[in-house]
Formats: C-alpha cells, structure tokens, sequence
C-alpha cells in the first residue's frame, strides 16, 4: 500500500524500535511508498510512512534492497554533503561518510554483511540517521 509521506518532527525525531517477522507488511509498503516517489526519492525509512520500525529501503541502481535493523559497523573518510528529504522542506548539509559497512537482516531475515560507498553509501546514513530519530 503507497502510504502518505509523514512530515510530523515529533514522530521522525523518535528512535525506530527493532523490526521483526510481523513487521513484513511494512516492507511491502516502503516498496509501494518509494515506487510511487521513485522521481524525487531514492531511499526511505519506516518512520517515513508512519511506522516506528528500524526498517530501510535503498535504491542502489539496479534493485530497491530492504535493510532491516541496520547498523554502521565501520565508516571512513568523511565529507560534508547537501541533502533534502522528503520528510523535510529545502536542503541541509551533513556529516557523512564515503565508505560504510553496515551488518542488518535482509528481507528474509538472514543476518547480512555488506560494504557501500558514494552515493549509494551516503542514502544508507541518511536511511539509518531516520531510524535513529536523526533529522537532517
């Protein structure tokens, strides 16, 4: 279900809870939410749609990855960057980094392991900083 994008700080400015098997309804919505503002957004995070869940979703190019539970597990080489959100009006810059490693669940729930870097790597920290009731 395409849900409203959720623009109340008080909300987004709170810290997602653990995500588990009952939570899979909630994936499907971030699909069907991101799919429907695929021309101005490219990652999101449950909080977005409403749902306190420590759940993310990423375009990296080529598939949309569901992250659930993420953590940066390592970050180097930081860098200033200019983002905007579709939670928030106008842009901001930020702190992030160009190369994470994040361990989170994936769809399935199999513990994941993985290395990102650019743009894709700076979606995933603005995705994460959500779930930690971080605003840009």
């Amino acid at each position: 279900m395409i849900r409203p994008i959720n623009k109340d700080i008080f909300s987004l400015g709170r810290k997602s809870v653990p995500a588990d098997k009952n939570d899979i309804n909630v994936i499907a919505d971030l699909k069907d939410t991101l799919a429907a503002h695929r021309e101005e957004c490219v990652g999101m995070a449950a909080n977005m749609i409403g749902v306190n869940k420590n759940i993310i979703i990423v375009d990296i190019g080529y598939i949309n990855m569901i992250m659930i539970n993420p953590k940066i597990i390592r970050a180097i080489k930081p860098y200033t960057h200019e983002e905007g959100c579709l939670s928030l009006d106008g842009k901001r810059s930020v702190k992030r980094f160009k190369e994470i490693d994040v361990s989170y669940e994936d769809e399935k729930f199999n513990k994941c392991q993985s290395h990102f870097s650019g743009i894709v790597a700076c979606i995933i920290q603005h995705e994460i900083d959500h779930c930690n009731g971080v605003i840009i």
